[in-house]
């Protein structure tokens, strides 16, 4: 029987967004976080992750998926470093099954987990979005060190002579490479992850193509059938991300729904419309008409074809004079909360197909 359990994005007590607000969403489920104030690559404490499952539930919501448990460069490069780094990561999943924790989002893009042009472009209706022009992008050179253009999104952690070491590394890297570098990782933590009963749900390139010459390869149809397929678990799915995967009119979104929801192995949808522009793409309300892609399409396609998962209203505007971090401001997520509700409520009456 399908299922919905809808989920929201939180970032720890320092974020505007407090729990107490997000349980008044109707039909909230569970809380979607991370231990943030640990390295890359290092094990989280049990008592830092324990204060997280004890702050959620207190405010009545369910501790059950986290996002994410990043992945240390050297996994993806293939370093003989990996080693440490990938037992530090089985322990991590280890560690959260114990608190209760069912799914756990993470991504294999090369140095860059995202990337935006601007976190602040007005709409026609005044309200702020994030944008990808390709024009802007194509001004910005990594391995320029004399050049000071960056980008949103940019790991702060780097210095600039960082930043261009790392991408010149990735740059000796063939997407075979990533690709062999991966399924070593694969190999490695699934079966912890099978012991533990946690769904490992990797995240698409965001965007799905490559940007400054790196080797991205988590993109299209033909690449999600190659990952399933590196270890073919049901523990190992993916995160469906429709705007990682929308940005690019080549992939139909609802027709991926619907295939990979029927194989059983999309644990964890991030909801979010795009607008596709001659240069790129905005980042849109939920609504359909306000973007690109058919949000019912891709949730009545999650319906018919037995999804049982976790869900998150993705990057919203800000609106009504909200501040915050770009993106994971309170209103227009919750909006997008109430559409999903609305749209599933819709299917699940109308019944399946």
């Amino acid at each position: 029987m399908s299922k919905m359990r809808l989920s929201f994005r939180w970032y720890g007590e320092d974020d505007k967004v407090k729990l107490e607000y997000i349980r008044q969403i109707p039909n909230m489920h569970s809380i979607v976080t991370a231990v943030y104030n640990v390295p890359v690559g290092e094990v989280w404490p049990e008592e830092t992750i324990f204060s997280l499952k004890e702050q959620v539930e207190k405010n009545g919501l369910h501790f059950e998926v986290i996002e994410s448990i990043p992945v240390h460069e050297d996994i993806k490069l293939g370093k003989p470093t990996r080693e440490k780094y990938i037992e530090n990561y089985q322990e991590n999943i280890r560690r959260v099954a114990r608190a209760g924790v069912k799914c756990i989002c993470y991504n294999f893009m090369p140095v860059f987990d995202w990337t935006r042009t601007q976190l602040d472009h007005r709409l026609e209706d005044g309200s702020t979005t994030l944008v990808y022009y390709q024009d802007q992008v194509d001004q910005v050179n990594p391995l320029e060190t004399e050049n000071d253009l960056t980008l949103p999104g940019w790991d702060s952690s780097y210095s600039r002579q960082e930043l261009k070491d790392i991408v010149a590394e990735y740059h000796k890297l063939t997407e075979e490479d990533l690709w062999n570098n991966l399924q070593y990782f694969l190999e490695k933590i699934i079966p912890v992850a099978i012991e533990c009963d946690v769904k490992m749900a990797i995240h698409e390139d965001d965007p799905c193509w490559s940007i400054f010459g790196l080797p991205r390869i988590i993109t299209c149809e033909a690449n999600l059938d190659r990952f399933l397929k590196l270890v073919d678990d049901p523990h190992n799915g993916i995160t469906f991300c429709t705007g990682s995967l929308g940005c690019s009119a080549s992939n139909d979104v609802v027709a991926l729904a619907a295939k990979y929801a029927a194989q059983g192995r999309i644990h964890f949808v991030h909801m979010r419309n795009v607008k596709l522009v001659e240069n790129g793409f905005e980042e849109s309300a939920h609504l359909s008409s306000c973007g690109t892609l058919d949000m019912y399409g891709v949730m009545k396609a999650l319906y018919d074809n037995g999804f049982d998962g976790y869900i998150r209203p993705d990057h919203g505007r800000m609106i009504w004079g909200e501040t915050g971090r770009p993106g994971y401001g309170l209103y227009d997520r919750a909006l997008g909360a109430a559409y999903l509700n609305g749209l599933w409520e819709a299917v699940e009456k109308g019944g399946a197909k």
